[in-house]
């Protein structure tokens, strides 16, 4: 009997949702067919099977949230040896189980020398300042060196089982309190992506100091040009030029497409352009990568930009998908708002929100009132190596680039 386990199949990821099973008690499944579908951090993705054989058992139903680790379905594989006599029968989904050592129990009189941790001095700070015990945490990294993630994830930890236990003493208290029937309030499954996005948010907001810079760029030029393109049968978003124009700017500003290293005291300029786009889905928000925009035409980035958004939107995107972002955009324009303080994507050091645009009077150069098309966008960045004048310069060059959108031609590849 081979035990198919839930791994870890993205960075950071401690749980998961069974979406739907792709096969039923009884069946016959063969190596590397497609066993169960599961709701991972902000992706949907296939569990294998690691080997042939007749599906015996299915441990959870549909919609369950399950950890790592855990049996999703035991396939019999024919042979006749049993899991107690063969640990390494134990399968987990494309990852096999390491063959346990017996462990002679401690005399009296051994003594337990002192744990050796590998940890960086930023790393041991973290710790003593959330009241960590750094010799018990399992180090994630290169020879169990204890990282920064590895300490967060503790803290998480504890806090969820502080909550548990206040909500059950809350809960208790409330049904001493009182003889009336309680009635439960409709409730919202708080998993899957809504949670990894809300340990993402909390994580960069209380590593990254944030500092938002707001400003307004005239697309009325834009605009017309798109229109230009449109009557020549070439139809382009507005935001694909949003996006070369960002990579123009970013290699001209070099520390927005930055990642600081805390632990060697270094900021690490970027030579890669991959620009994340903030996309809203019925299952909260995704981030696809478009890679290498500063090398891409407009209507190349345009093409990809869109298939990635129906990935996003229909829930295939895949972990290579959106993983290496160096910068990330958020366009919120169509659902409308002037403004908003968006939270940097860590380790990344900046953020850009496009929001509506209005057609707004504008007093000209001339002194005369025109109507122009206006849009609100909001700049947050990491006030640790960025400073607030580095912020109206980059926009400053942004806007340039958008007012004059025919200077981008320049920059083409």
């Amino acid at each position: 009997m081979v035990e198919v386990k839930f791994h870890d199949i993205g960075e950071g990821m401690t749980e998961g949702e069974v979406v739907s099973y792709l096969v039923k008690v009884g069946d016959s499944v063969k190596v590397d067919q497609p066993l169960v579908e599961m709701q991972t951090d902000k992706m949907v993705a296939e569990i294998p099977s690691p080997t042939a054989g007749i599906v015996k058992k299915i441990h959870f139903s549909e919609g369950s949230t399950i950890s790592i680790g855990q049996v999703i379905l035991e396939i019999d594989d024919g042979k006749e040896e049993s899991l107690s006599s063969s640990p390494e029968k134990e399968v987990s989904a494309g990852l096999l189980t390491p063959e346990k050592k017996e462990v002679q129990p401690l005399s009296q009189t051994t003594k337990i020398p002192p744990k050796r941790v590998i940890a960086a001095p930023h790393t041991r700070r973290i710790a003593r300042e959330h009241d960590v015990n750094i010799e018990q945490v399992v180090g994630s990294g290169p020879a169990g060196r204890v990282t920064d993630e590895d300490i967060f994830r503790v803290v998480r930890e504890r806090e969820e089982k502080v909550d548990t236990r206040f909500a059950e003493m809350e809960s208790s208290l409330l049904l001493r309190s009182t003889d009336e029937k309680v009635i439960a309030d409709h409730t919202v499954p708080f998993s899957g992506i809504r949670k990894q996005i809300a340990i993402k948010m909390t994580e960069s907001l209380a590593r990254i100091p944030h500092v938002t810079h707001f400003d307004e760029v005239d697309l009325t030029n834009l605009l017309e040009l798109r229109e230009e393109l449109k009557e020549a049968g070439e139809n382009v978003s507005v935001v694909a030029f949003f996006l070369k124009a960002i990579a123009i700017t970013l290699k001209e500003f070099p520390l927005f497409n930055a990642q600081l290293d805390e632990e060697k005291n270094v900021i690490r300029l970027l030579n890669d352009y991959h620009i994340g786009l903030a996309t809203n889905t019925d299952k909260g928000l995704l981030v696809p990568v478009l890679r290498e925009v500063d090398k891409k035409s407009i209507k190349d980035i345009h093409e990809e930009m869109k298939t990635l958004t129906k990935k996003a939107q229909e829930h295939k995107l895949s972990v290579g998908e959106m993983k290496g972002g160096t910068f990330t955009i958020s366009n919120v324009g169509p659902l409308g708002g002037i403004a908003a303080t968006p939270i940097i994507n860590h380790p990344q050091t900046s953020i850009i929100a496009f929001h509506k645009t209005k057609r707004t009077p504008v007093v000209t150069e001339n002194d005369e009132i025109a109507i122009r098309s206006i849009m609100t966008m909001s700049l947050s960045f990491d006030h640790r190596i960025i400073d607030g004048a580095d912020a109206v310069m980059f926009t400053n060059r942004f806007i340039a680039l958008m007012e004059q959108p025919k200077t981008i031609l320049l920059y083409l590849r």
